[in-house]
């Protein structure tokens, strides 16, 4: 049995609030049972300087977990002076699996910063920054299509995550901490909305796995994440 009661194959409730800050182009606040992650996308009318006069755009991420956000007080990243490993890691995954549903040409010459903010954290909090950042950048790249800045849709999929693993000798999608904390075998996957994979993060915990259960966790995250692109279409109006 899971802790939380759940199926194995149970995603936690999922919510999804798009609009969620007044001044951003893009944002929403994303619940997957009790992970919650604030979510902005900011449109800055140039690229990176690296991109300069290539006509591409740029999608990059910036991830951190309010002081709060776990049972005891992390000190913030910026008295340190300096970010964490852990904090890098997961902001360039956010930056990799958001380029994955973008047309670079047609998003023009700019810069679009997806910063995704950990209010309260339960596990899968990089897989919930990618699922609600898809819909703040969504939301940005609408405001720029209304305004006829891009021609185009540079949207060409969504992007959605969600963690599989084996716990308790058993494949289960959507890891809570209790879970996570204790599985033999932890993963994150990265899909786009035709099943299409972005990335995959796997590692044995506390015991190996074979191949029959890697093609179990593959299934579980194929239906999760398909789950959780009908929640990201039904916050930002179906596409």
């Amino acid at each position: 049995m899971r802790p939380s009661g759940r199926a194995l194959d149970a995603l936690r409730d999922v919510q999804i609030l798009p609009h969620a800050v007044k001044h951003a182009e893009g944002s929403c606040l994303i619940e997957i049972g009790d992970t919650r992650v604030l979510c902005t996308a900011t449109v800055e009318d140039k690229p990176p300087p690296f991109l300069k006069g290539t006509g591409l755009g740029w999608v990059t991420a910036e991830y951190g977990m309010l002081p709060r956000a776990t049972h005891t007080r992390n000190r913030r990243e910026a008295a340190a002076g300096r970010q964490q490993g852990r904090t890098v890691e997961i902001q360039r995954l956010i930056g990799r699996a958001l380029r994955a549903g973008v047309d670079r040409a047609a998003l023009g010459e700019r810069q679009i910063v997806v910063d995704c903010d950990v209010l309260q954290a339960d596990g899968g909090t990089r897989c919930a920054a990618i699922t609600g950042g898809w819909v703040a950048l969504r939301l940005a790249i609408d405001r720029l299509l209304a305004s006829r800045a891009v021609a185009t849709d540079p949207v060409i999929d969504h992007v959605a995550a969600v963690s599989c693993g084996l716990y308790g000798g058993q494949a289960v999608l959507d890891l809570d901490y209790a879970e996570d904390s204790a599985a033999e075998v932890d993963g994150n996957f990265v899909m786009t909305g035709r099943g299409a994979l972005v990335e995959v993060q796997m590692s044995a915990e506390g015991a190996t796995f074979d191949r029959a259960e890697l093609d179990r966790l593959l299934a579980l995250a194929a239906a999760g994440t398909a789950r959780l692109v009908a929640a990201q279409a039904a916050a930002t109006g179906a596409r």
